[in-house]
């Protein structure tokens, strides 16, 4: 093992210690933890771009070093199994012509919905469905990957499922159960999203997770595939159901985009967007979530073209799952989890929330206490 290999694993072995999220190493700059969500500096002498370049061309799988040269940019899993601290998705990338590296941890062992804080019902049903797609949205570093692995671990357990993942890097490893697992990784099992989704229509799936929803042809085929006869799980950048519907649109031409609204509307299963809030007592976050369940109202809305109504969609159904950000966050309130302030402070929607927290609801009659 070489010097630079075994200061690196020294940093990641201190991010492990203190639970840290992210780890940040930029050229001729101390390293950086993200802890609890807030970037903390580490006491040590920084790195040089020569050592930053060679940790990353010893530690890449050899098969990437040619995508790494030409596009100045690459993903791949670091395994330090051996070493007791798990695993990491690295991110190599340049910036004003030096190299910089962030790493994630990643636990291996999938996450139950007790573990992640979630009111599981909602998730349970959409883990039960036989066909369509579901959306887990938010901002990167959200926990969209736990929650999708939550998903995942509840169908193990429960059903008989071929589920095969496309995923850039493979974080969380599934042990085959009531379900048979295949992860196939971009760039070692799987040229790219999309000829690997093509791929995997032909290995007789029951269900296809999509690490990320990149693109209009990756966004088709996993159309297709729920049209089929599959369920389909993936991520997507969006801060609310309504922002993540209007980014499905926003994949094809303007000209397109209505022809598109049956499909869609018929494909779409849910809209899963999530946030982090500090735990009550500072310790780590729990996600929050907003939860657009497509019944025969939410098709109608998509459909016509109506993004703007989603929000009072959601309001209105909770009785078939789903759920606004208020209403989560007044829960976790409730169970203790989180503060009130710190709910107030993530609410989209905060005088609403705090009449809430008071007792005070509002209602299509009109005020109920």
């Amino acid at each position: 093992m070489s010097a630079i290999t075994e200061t690196f694993n020294s940093l990641l072995s201190l991010a492990v210690e203190n639970a840290a999220s992210d780890v940040h190493v930029k050229s001729n700059k101390p390293a950086h933890l993200r802890l609890h969500g807030k970037l903390e500096v580490v006491d040590m002498d920084p790195l040089t771009p020569e050592q930053i370049q060679e940790f990353l061309e010893t530690a890449m799988p050899a098969s990437f070093y040619e995508d790494w040269k030409q596009n100045g940019q690459i993903d791949f899993s670091y395994d330090l199994n051996e070493l007791g601290l798990g695993r990491f998705r690295v991110n190599g990338f340049y910036q004003r012509g030096t190299p910089s590296v962030v790493f994630r941890h990643v636990k291996d062992t999938p996450p139950t919905f007790e573990e992640l804080n979630h009111d599981a019902e909602t998730f349970k049903k959409l883990a039960a469905e036989r066909d369509g797609i579901v959306l887990v949205c938010g901002p990167t570093g959200s926990g969209k990957s736990s929650t999708l692995a939550a998903i995942l671990e509840y169908i193990n357990e429960t059903f008989d499922r071929h589920i095969v993942t496309l995923e850039d890097p493979i974080e969380f490893n599934y042990t085959d159960k009531k379900s048979i697992f295949n992860q196939r990784e971009i760039g070692l099992d799987a040229p790219d999203f999309e000829l690997g989704l093509k791929a995997v229509l032909r290995q007789d799936p029951d269900i296809i997770l999509i690490g990320e929803m990149r693109d209009r042809a990756t966004f088709e085929t996993a159309l297709h595939a729920s049209e089929t006869g599959h369920l389909v799980f993936g991520t997507l950048h969006a801060g609310s159901a309504q922002q993540a519907v209007q980014r499905l649109f926003e994949f094809f031409p303007v000209d397109q985009q209505e022809s598109m609204r049956r499909q869609i509307a018929i494909g779409l299963r849910a809209t899963i967007t999530q946030r982090l809030v500090p735990k009550i007592e500072g310790e780590g976050r729990v996600p929050t979530v907003e939860i657009f369940a497509v019944d025969s109202l939410g098709r109608k809305v998509i459909e016509e073209g109506a993004f703007q109504k989603i929000p009072a969609v959601i309001e209105a159904s909770e009785e078939v799952g789903s759920k606004t950000f208020n209403q989560d966050l007044y829960r976790l309130v409730k169970a203790g989890v989180i503060g009130r302030q710190d709910a107030l402070a993530y609410s989209p929607n905060p005088k609403a929330l705090e009449m809430n927290l008071k007792g005070i609801f509002l209602s299509q009659g009109g005020i109920v206490g």
